[in-house]
């Protein structure tokens, strides 16, 4: 169903992944309504890109996290653009720190925006797609999720939830013509792996067979292909772009 009337969101649209994500849906022809919750200027700078090239894009604000926030995100979306019929839950936060050194408010900080995000995001667009009995949706979880990683119990667990939900809801929304996905990226170029210190950053490559960092286009062009109709068939799966960081 891609064409300038389908609208895609993307949360966390202005940055990194999202950033990427965003321009590469609009290439695909998707009216892109881009989400931020503080980047205002970043979203902006995404919309101007695929404004320039005749794609409709308009930025939103939101902090996703929050109930209410999403019920208005999505009033202003379908009275500005339409109804979201595709969906990419990539909002998301850090908060490192080892367990025993881990306080409440950053366990509590990762799982809201991370975790409880993408239930409120998506059970808010399934009203549209179920009534149009189509939807992409797409959650970016991490490798993380599949594999741990010290000081950051709280994101696993986050991205974890995320996988266990796409199943579920994968389960629940199949025979209705919505499909929903989750993308596990590995030790991606971002704003959020810029300030590792460089011996950690070393250390990740060393288990990476592919030897270098991947770029948030390498995300983007499998979302790409999740939420395009060459993809109608792939349903509750995760799928990692990690340069062969994870292969069991």
């Amino acid at each position: 169903m891609t064409g300038s009337s389908t609208v895609a969101l993307v949360t966390g649209g202005g940055r990194g992944i999202g950033k990427a994500v965003s321009l590469e849906l609009g290439k695909m022809g998707y009216s892109v309504a881009v989400n931020y919750n503080r980047s205002r200027e970043s979203a902006e700078e995404v919309a101007k890109l695929l404004q320039k090239e005749g794609i409709s894009a308009e930025v939103f604000q939101a902090d996703v996290s929050k109930a209410e926030e999403v019920e208005r995100l999505f009033c202003e979306i379908e009275e500005r653009m339409g109804t979201v019929l595709v969906l990419v839950n990539n909002a998301g936060i850090t908060r490192d720190n080892i367990l025993m050194r881990m306080k409440d408010d950053e366990w509590d900080d990762v799982i809201s925006a991370d975790l409880n995000s993408v239930f409120l995001v998506t059970r808010r667009a399934i009203r549209g797609m179920a009534k149009s009995r189509w939807g992409r949706i797409v959650n970016i979880s991490s490798v993380i999720a599949l594999v741990g990683n010290q000081g950051q119990a709280n994101y696993a667990a986050a991205k974890a939830g995320v996988i266990g939900f796409t199943k579920s809801v994968a389960r629940e929304m199949g025979s209705r013509n919505i499909t929903v996905n989750a993308v596990a990226p590995g030790f991606i170029e971002t704003d959020m792996t810029a300030i590792l210190p460089e011996k950690y950053r070393e250390a990740m490559l060393g288990q990476i067979p592919a030897g270098r960092m991947g770029k948030p286009e390498d995300i983007a062009g499998v979302v790409a292909f999740l939420v395009s109709d060459k993809a109608s068939y792939i349903n509750g799966q995760v799928i990692a772009v990690d340069g062969g960081m994870t292969m069991s």
